[in-house]
């Protein structure tokens, strides 16, 4: 089968490596070429989807109401407290909004993108951090491959994108293991002068800080594991000694007691039984919010949440064991292997919880795609296929669900899912001819044609997925400067965020008695509370009268909804 002329093929193999050439030259124009490609990964639909059900609102909800209430060092969603997480993402998008608001951005408190900066700053730091850190076990060009493996993978996109702690906790990781790995690697111990044997502890100790404080102890998992994993199979730990442990833990003292000391005098012990006892441990022996699955979930998920990459792990596999006694391969599957069984282990499972490892399963297929030493076997070079089927299905599925669910043929969107599926097929059908590394350009070409696609184009026309916008909408056009809203059945965090911080969230009887008492109040009703809501109106003897109805679909619990929207204030 002819997928490209020979002319076509060339021209296109040429501009791609030209670009990687470019990449390669300095360091600089590789952090530049990183940037740009994480940007146009991320970037589409950034600005335009809605607050997105329920951890993404609840978040930014969360620091919506620090913001107004001034208080930096508790942590609340509604009159409700919020210790699942410490305060480091809060304290990130709070200063986004602030600074939002002093540039003049419109209604900066709701403007959801403002509260998604950390999450963008935090996948485009750990992408140039996934380069930063390969450079002590590859060379620069396969550092360059590695980064961009990070910079177009599919559910780093999405973090990148969403207002919470997983991309910047991600930046945090990498930067953690790139200063740790300098240290274990003999032939990286040996160029360590006195001034680098200070500033990787500090790298080191002020990324455990930070982590810390975004999301508590899930750092010191990944590298207390991996040390662990070392410390076992070369039966000594003697290279931890160059981490400066003393100092360093004194240095991570001083960075994070401060607010753990200010929220313990607030809350006594509540933050800890909430943090850890309640949001951590409960997810390793239950499937906390209905997310648990099987051993093996991650490992399926792999190939469509590391693409383009994962297609290349099958072909490195065998030169991956062969090398696994080595220094450098045997630090970084000690950072993956135990990480990645003790997470499969664990009930809770979210794609997310497994993105820490990729950085290092990134770093691992860029030294062998460099080095030319993928196996050349059918059998494991037939997982390159999927470059070709990943965009195919992922762009037939939506489409299908642009109509059925937006009502609309999104004719933006075929040519640039065609796209997608055209550099998929020439990555996978040029493999053998052209290489890995020209396929894996290609491939990474079909991810960002496939994320621009799937999250510029299709979520955000995806109307009926976000009710709370709808609902909100009919807020803005209300006249009312300070609209009161009562919410029965629909209980969303993202109607909370856009309607304000003093939403009541309801049965319908609280509904009606909200509505009961002034002007400029609303009253939002699921479908099935609606006969309860008329009765107490009633009862109250009270006037209101119908705004809309709205129909769609809530992401939060999978359901369809039926919505009706009230005033007070109008004779029904």
């Amino acid at each position: 089968m002819a997928v490209t002329t020979s002319g076509e093929r060339k021209d296109l193999t040429q501009s791609l490596a030209a670009v990687a050439d470019f990449a390669t030259q300095t360091h600089a124009r590789a952090l530049l070429v990183l940037l740009l490609v994480t940007f146009i990964s991320i970037l589409p639909g950034f600005f335009s989807i809605p607050p997105t059900d329920r951890d993404e609102s609840r978040f930014a909800q969360a620091t919506k109401q620090m913001i107004e209430s001034g208080d930096y060092v508790d942590i609340r969603y509604q009159d409700e407290v919020r210790y699942k997480k410490p305060v480091g993402i809060y304290w990130l998008q709070a200063g986004a909004v602030k600074a939002g608001q002093a540039l003049g951005v419109p209604q900066a408190l709701s403007t959801i993108w403002l509260y998604r900066i950390p999450s963008l700053i935090g996948a485009a730091a750990a992408v140039m951090l996934t380069y930063w850190a390969a450079l002590a076990f590859v060379s620069r060009r396969a550092a360059v491959l590695a980064g961009l493996m990070m910079a177009s993978c599919l559910l780093l996109s999405v973090e990148g994108r969403i207002a919470k702690t997983d991309a910047a906790l991600l930046a945090t990781i990498v930067a953690a293991m790139g200063a740790m790995g300098r240290l274990y690697l003999p032939e990286q111990r040996q160029h360590v002068d006195a001034r680098a044997s200070w500033i990787l502890p500090a790298i080191f100790w002020t990324a455990m800080a930070a982590g810390v404080m975004l999301k508590g102890p899930v750092i010191v998992l990944f590298t207390g594991l991996t040390a662990l994993t070392l410390g076992i199979v070369d039966r000594s730990a003697r290279w931890l000694l160059s981490l400066r442990p003393l100092v360093g833990l004194v240095w991570l003292a001083l960075l994070v007691l401060p607010w753990f000391l200010l929220i313990i005098e607030r809350s006594g012990d509540g933050f800890f039984s909430e943090s850890i006892g309640h949001d951590f441990l409960s997810k390793i022996g239950s499937g906390q919010e209905s997310h648990g699955a099987p051993p093996g979930l991650y490992l399926l998920l792999f190939w469509a949440t590391f693409f383009p990459g994962a297609m290349l792990t099958a072909p490195a596999a065998p030169a991956i064991w062969a090398a696994r006694r080595e220094p450098g391969a045997k630090f970084l599957l000690a950072w993956v292997v135990p990480s990645w069984i003790l997470l499969e282990l664990v009930i809770t499972k979210l794609p997310h919880y497994v993105l820490p490892t990729y950085p290092a399963i990134a770093i691992l297929l860029a030294g062998f795609v460099d080095a030319r030493t993928l196996s050349p076997k059918r059998w494991l070079t037939n997982a390159t296929i999927w470059w070709f089927l990943l965009p195919l299905m992922g762009g037939i599925a939506a489409l299908i669900v642009l109509f059925t669910v937006g009502r609309t043929f999104g004719l933006l969107v075929w040519p640039v899912i065609g796209g997608s599926v055209v550099m998929g097929l020439l990555a996978w059908r040029l493999y053998e001819a052209d290489g890995a590394e020209h396929s894996l350009l290609r491939a990474t070409v079909a991810s960002l044609l496939l994320s621009a696609a799937l999250f510029g184009l299709v979520v955000p026309a995806l109307n009926p997925v976000f009710p709370s916008m709808a609902l909100a909408k009919h807020l803005r056009e209300s006249g009312c400067s300070e609209p009161l809203v009562a919410s029965s059945g629909y209980h969303e965090p993202s109607l909370v965020f856009l309607a304000g911080t003093a939403t009541r969230l309801t049965d319908a009887a609280g509904a009606a008695d909200v509505l009961a008492g002034g002007d400029c109040r609303f009253a939002f009703v699921e479908l099935r509370q609606e006969r309860s809501f008329a009765q107490r109106a009633d009862a109250l003897g009270l006037l209101y009268a119908p705004v809309s109805r709205i129909e769609a679909f809530n992401l939060g619990n999978g359901k369809s909804v039926i919505i009706a929207v009230f005033r007070s204030g109008a004779t029904r």
